[in-house]
């Protein structure tokens, strides 16, 4: 006799006064702009969030001409550029720190954090926790607006006669703290603090959300070892943006008492033009403590969500249970409460007590470990599965290889001895634009190119997309391991011209080859831009569950309206990665499936107890099949 217990979270089914998540009837307004369902909500982010990588990209792109061709004349960019060409067609000095600065806050905040995590934890949560939407669909509404908001002012910013902001974009004082000092510290630099700070709002109103959602909404039978590794990334990665955004407020708000109310927080002992400035007794070092504070986890709240993202792909598309399921919400975990204590390895160079250093060296190297496990679990995953090599694979295998690459070089800057020679050195642009934002952009895609029939009920062009990652794979690599090479032998960073020094000249070449590299790279991305709009509109139709998955997303419709599910939602009986599971009839069981529903369940199964009785004896056999 066998008796099965659920042990699993049961909830209200959210929005039954609507009809069971029939359509909700509105205008155009209500539908498509002002909608509180999640699902519009997560394409708007994700169309500002690529209109703003397009950007950033094209920034990214204009300071590299400068610095691969630093002979060349670009007048031709005049009607772009206009005034901040110099008459000799180069860029101007401060203008390039300005690109720098608007490239550096548009990829990190606008399209990794709001772009990724802003489309994909608003598109799944409630589809994959089985929820009709989210907890708050108005907060959420809100929550765009805020970023749409600080986006208009941001994107105002860049074209201000002074400039936008030039103060790099983690934007240390005193350069940012006084309007005086360049024309980008001026009013692009007050523009760019009331647009984080809208940009914090947001965030803080999405991952109130999102963890409200996961913990009160879950379906039946839905309970957390249930989740998919997506979810528990969402999940850890709204924890985190609630803890660490406040502090940047913070940080934020005091640089605007001494921009405009003479106060003295990270001022002392300033000279401008000869004439000693009134500050005294502040210290820039505390904006740098506050700003990391938030700057390292952040790293991770970019990184999270694409992790996730590519845990769900990788197990969908080797038809394999994902390897070690316990230890990869273990890993995420580790690495969300250790983001917190490893801030100041940014900060070696700041002239840190050297013991104090060694602390946060040793906290560096543990980070590593958690980090490790994952990419040890995707290859161990990958191993000896029935591997479909779909754009979205290709991209999250291209995932794994930037976070080992970048990652092993992150061993070297987690040293403090090593970091102080190498902070200010391409070798750390490399070193972060692999582990942290190529990564985390090919986490994005993948997510697109996964989930895009969802989505918009169509299918992305394959052929277009293999050609995407390719050229894009390859570009990521040449621009950046590159790097490595020029940072070892101390080519500087941040410099806007390297020609009047005779000890770079010999990396004329390999700046050439960078540059066209990175012109490459972006080209390439219009052909995943064509490939989208055109897949909207003419794709091929797209069947529920095209890529055979567990999740309770495709058990939705095709087109599923407001409210996910046009009935009951569904229960969920077994965890999101039973593929290939012998005896079965599928190389894929969804979750709500039950067990006694398929070949299988004549076998003992999780939360399931058996008794055999005999011989006077009891035994109990208990399985836990994750």
């Amino acid at each position: 006799m066998a008796t099965i217990d659920i042990h699993s979270h049961t909830t209200v089914d959210h929005h039954d006064e609507h009809n069971h998540g029939h359509a909700h009837h509105g205008n155009f307004f209500t539908n498509y702009i002002f909608s509180e369902d999640h699902k519009v909500i997560a394409k708007q982010f994700l169309i500002t969030g690529m209109a703003w990588a397009l950007i950033g990209g094209c920034m990214s792109v204009i300071f590299r001409l400068q610095l691969g061709f630093p002979d060349s004349n670009l007048s031709w960019l005049k009607p772009i550029l206009g005034g901040w060409l110099t008459p000799e067609g180069k860029i101007d000095p401060e203008f390039y720190l300005a690109l720098v600065t608007m490239h550096g806050t548009i990829m990190v905040f606008f399209v990794l954090t709001a772009g990724l995590s802003g489309t994909f934890s608003n598109f799944l949560i409630p589809l994959q926790v089985g929820a009709r939407d989210m907890a708050s669909g108005f907060m959420n509404m809100l929550s765009y607006w805020f970023f749409f908001l600080s986006s208009s002012i941001m994107f105002t910013s860049i074209f201000i006669s002074t400039g936008p902001a030039a103060g790099g974009w983690v934007i240390y004082p005193p350069l940012s703290a006084l309007p005086q000092a360049i024309s980008g510290s001026g009013l692009g630099m007050t523009l760019w603090l009331v647009s984080m700070a809208l940009f914090i709002v947001s965030s803080l109103l999405g991952s109130i959300n999102y963890i409200t959602t996961v913990i009160n909404m879950r379906t039946v039978g839905m309970s957390f070892t249930k989740l998919p590794l997506t979810i528990w990334a969402f999940f850890l990665t709204a924890i985190i943006g609630i803890l660490s955004f406040p502090v940047l407020f913070a940080a934020a708000l005091l640089l605007i008492f001494d921009r405009s109310f003479g106060t003295s927080f990270y001022l002392s002992d300033i000279y401008i033009g000869g004439e000693a400035l009134p500050n005294e007794g502040g210290s820039p070092i505390l904006f740098q403590h506050l700003f990391w504070f938030l700057g390292h986890p952040e790293v991770y709240i970019v990184l999270l969500p694409a992790l996730g993202i590519t845990s769900e792909i990788i197990s969908t598309n080797s038809r394999k249970p994902i390897f070690g399921y316990k230890a990869m919400v273990g890993s995420m975990l580790f690495i969300a409460i250790l983001s917190f204590v490893v801030w100041a390895h940014h900060m070696f160079v700041t002239g840190m007590n050297p013991f104090l250093g060694s602390i946060f060296t040793l906290l560096t190297l543990i980070i590593a470990v958690p980090s490790a496990v994952k990419i040890f679990n995707y290859v161990t995953t990958l191993w000896k599965g029935n591997i479909h090599f779909t754009p979205a694979m290709l991209f999250s295998i291209g995932l794994v290889s930037f976070f080992l690459t970048g990652g092993i070089t992150g061993i070297f800057l987690g040293n403090s001895a090593l970091d102080i020679q190498l902070h200010d050195t391409y070798f750390i642009v490399a070193h972060f634009h692999l582990v942290m934002g190529s990564a985390s952009f090919f986490g994005m895609v993948a997510g697109i190119y996964h989930w895009f029939p969802k989505m918009f009920g169509r299918m992305m062009n394959a052929k277009l997309g293999y050609i995407h990652f390719w050229f894009t794979f390859v570009g990521v690599y040449m621009v950046f391991f590159p790097m490595h090479y020029i940072g070892i032998a101390g080519f500087p960073r941040r410099y806007y011209s390297w020609t009047n020094f005779e000890t770079f000249s010999g990396f004329a070449d390999m700046n050439f080859m960078i540059s066209v590299a990175a012109i490459v790279t972006l080209a390439a991305q219009f052909i995943f831009l064509f490939n989208f709009i055109y897949s909207i509109f003419r794709g091929r139709l797209a069947s529920a569950n095209p890529w055979n998955s567990n999740t309770l997303e495709w058990t939705t419709p095709r087109h599923p309206q407001h409210g996910n599910w046009p009935g009951e939602i569904p229960t969920v009986y077994r965890w999101p990665y039973d593929y290939s599971k012998p005896g079965a009839k599928d190389d894929f069981i969804p979750q709500h499936i039950p067990y006694s529903e398929t070949p299988e369940s004549n076998l003992p199964h999780e939360n399931e107890e058996i008794k055999l009785e005999g011989m006077g004896a009891a035994i109990v056999v208990e399985e836990n099949k994750h």
